[in-house]
C-alpha cells in the first residue's frame, strides 16, 4: 500500500484526516504532520521525518501539502532530496478534501505512488468549480 501524509500550517493536517475519517472512515497508512506556530523548521522537519519512518512498510509515500512554496511544502522537498535514494516520496501542493478523500479511496488499486500523485492532481482540478447562478444577474 501507499502510505499517505498530510500536512499544513496550524492543525489545518489533522483536520482533514479527521475529515476523511468521518468521510470514509478510519484511513490506514496515513500520517498528519501540523506545522505549528511555535514550531522551527527543525521541529517540523523531525515531525515529517517521524511520520516518514511510520510508513516504513509503505511501497510509497504520498505527501500532500496545503500551499506551493510555503515553508511545510519546502521542507518536504528538501527531505525528499535527502531521501532520494531510499524511498520513494512524490509530493502535491494545494491539497483539498475532494482530493484527499480520492486519493485515500485510489490507495486500493493504485500500486504507483507516481500514478497516485497524477491522479491526486487530477482529482483536486475536478473538485474546484465555481456555483454560478445566472437569477441573480
Amino acid at each position: 500500500m501507499i502510505g499517505v501524509i498530510i500536512t499544513g500550517h496550524g492543525t489545518f493536517a489533522t483536520g482533514m484526516k479527521e475529515a476523511v475519517r468521518l468521510l470514509a472512515g478510519r484511513p490506514e497508512s496515513f500520517e498528519a504532520v501540523d506545522y505549528l506556530q511555535e514550531d522551527s523548521t527543525d521541529d517540523y522537519e523531525a515531525k515529517l521525518r517521524a511520520a516518514i519512518r511510520s510508513l516504513n512498510g509503505c511501497s510509497g509515500i504520498l505527501i500532500l501539502a496545503d500551499l506551493l512554496e510555503a515553508a511545510p511544502y519546502k521542507v518536504c522537498t528538501d527531505v525528499r532530496r535527502k531521501m532520494i535514494d531510499s524511498r520513494r516520496i512524490e509530493i502535491v501542493a494545494g491539497v483539498n478534501l475532494g482530493m484527499l478523500t480520492q486519493v485515500n479511496l485510489a490507495r486500493g488499486y493504485v500500486s504507483s505512488v507516481r500514478d497516485l500523485a497524477d491522479l491526486a492532481v487530477e482529482e483536486g482540478r475536478h473538485h474546484i468549480i465555481r456555483y454560478i447562478d445566472d437569477s441573480l444577474d
